[in-house]
């Protein structure tokens, strides 16, 4: 009987594995489903891995998280950002900080962070199988888990977490199905928005390094980004995190208002406009963007749908199509008719509720000696490397806590999370 069996080989997984093992637990054993581990890892931040965020301080780094936000202040007391960066210092990756506040390793490089990872496990007698995914969990009843495996292999656990991942497959979601535990319905977050719009068709690449989005009710900032199906980047991103479940009740069928001044009010843009009639008349006003930051190409398209032509000077803007240049630059409409395909969207919130969970230790209260870390559970963050962080946090306190507990049984103590029941 193993002590300890991790389900997913990824972030969450390995962090609990390897701090479990730091504790001094032995005969620990993680099962990934797919070929290789840490896939996450290796892809994210564009292959440089976004490690954490630098928000040190554990009353602020709640707000980053649409779901959880008040339960997490805990876990996040007990293992933050700087304990991120200081375990993976002290393991020998230096990480560096970016002007937005996202953390990548030195080396600009995830192979650095996926063989820190690895080798540190492999180091502590850590053993890990590709390729073998879980197809049954049964609660023991003299205590622990039985698992079969996709191999048609039965094992036994002591100790078992399930670090899945999203729980919108049904693998990711087996091992909770299983036990009849409470499931929150998976929903996309971290999405881009389908839109299809002659202001933007062919502009792909443009960007402006900061816009103010909204539908309804919902607000959010940062660069803005245009692809070929649409709106992307920090902006969007971080508003369909924190419109992740509003958003689908809509079936991704909304307005979006954007403000491509980075906030800036129509009575200060009014300004500027004014200024280029005194300062430019006799110059065409499609020839050159007087906002800095706005890209010619998406200056000359809203120009355009304020009906203002290539050849019209600056001396010949008329009011209406001032007025109609104002709304496109601080308030422009556009329909989504869509979210991005399914392989884009890397972050689903949904899963085991928190309140399931004690978060002192990530233990289910519904399944003795059963612990739950990562995406799996009901947390998510926005873009910038705090879904990381939260697989970190809850992966630690669940490898600290599955250590310590069957250590203390080994010695003939009662576990505390008896105690606590």
């Amino acid at each position: 009987m193993a002590a300890f069996v991790v389900i997913g080989g990824g972030a969450a997984g390995f962090f609990a594995a390897i701090t479990a093992a730091e504790a001094g637990l032995k005969d620990i054993l993680i099962l990934e489903k797919g070929p290789e581990v840490l896939t996450k890892v290796k892809i994210s931040g564009g292959g440089r891995c976004n490690v954490t965020h630098s928000c040190f301080e554990a009353r602020d780094l709640v707000k980053f998280y649409p779901r959880g936000e008040k339960s997490l202040r805990g876990p996040f007391s007990r293992f933050q950002a700087a304990d991120t960066v200081a375990w993976f210092r002290a393991h020998g990756v230096e990480l560096k900080t970016e002007a937005d506040g996202r953390m990548f390793p030195v080396s600009n490089c995830s192979q650095t962070v996926i063989d820190c990872l690895t080798e540190t496990a492999r180091e502590l007698g850590v053993v890990w199988r590709t390729g073998c995914g879980v197809s049954a969990v049964e609660q023991v009843a003299e205590g622990g888990y039985r698992l079969t495996t996709t191999t048609g292999e039965v094992l036994s656990a002591e100790r078992l977490l399930v670090a899945t991942g999203g729980s919108r497959t049904r693998q990711a979601r087996q091992p909770a199905d299983d036990l009849q535990l409470t499931m929150e319905a998976p929903t996309p977050s971290l999405f881009t928005f389908k839109i299809r719009d002659e202001r933007i068709e062919g502009l792909q690449g443009a960007s402006v390094p900061w816009a103010r989005v909204k539908v309804g009710k919902l607000a959010e900032e940062g660069p803005l980004l245009v692809t070929h199906w649409g709106l992307s980047g920090p902006a969007i991103l971080k508003l369909s995190a924190w419109g992740a479940r509003e958003l689908a009740a809509e079936n991704y069928e909304f307005e979006l208002k954007v403000n491509w001044l980075g906030g800036r009010s129509q009575e200060e843009a009014r300004i500027v406009l004014e200024k280029s009639v005194n300062d430019y008349g006799a110059r065409k006003i499609q020839g050159r963007s007087p906002f800095e930051g706005l890209p010619k190409r998406i200056w000359q398209r809203l120009a355009a749908a304020a009906a203002v032509g290539e050849e019209q000077t600056w001396a010949n803007l008329q009011k209406k199509q001032r007025e109609a240049l104002l709304r496109e630059l601080c308030e422009g409409r556009f329909s989504v008719v869509g979210k991005s395909l399914n392989k884009d969207e890397f972050v689903t919130c949904g899963g085991v509720p928190l309140k399931a969970v004690n978060l002192r230790t990530m233990e289910s209260r519904q399944a003795p000696g059963l612990y739950f870390a990562g995406e799996i559970l009901d947390i998510d963050g926005v873009t910038g490397g705090f879904n990381f962080q939260g697989a970190w946090t809850t992966g630690y306190l669940a490898g600290k806590e599955a250590a310590r507990a069957s250590l203390d049984e080994q010695k003939g103590f009662v576990p505390f999370s008896e105690v606590e029941r």
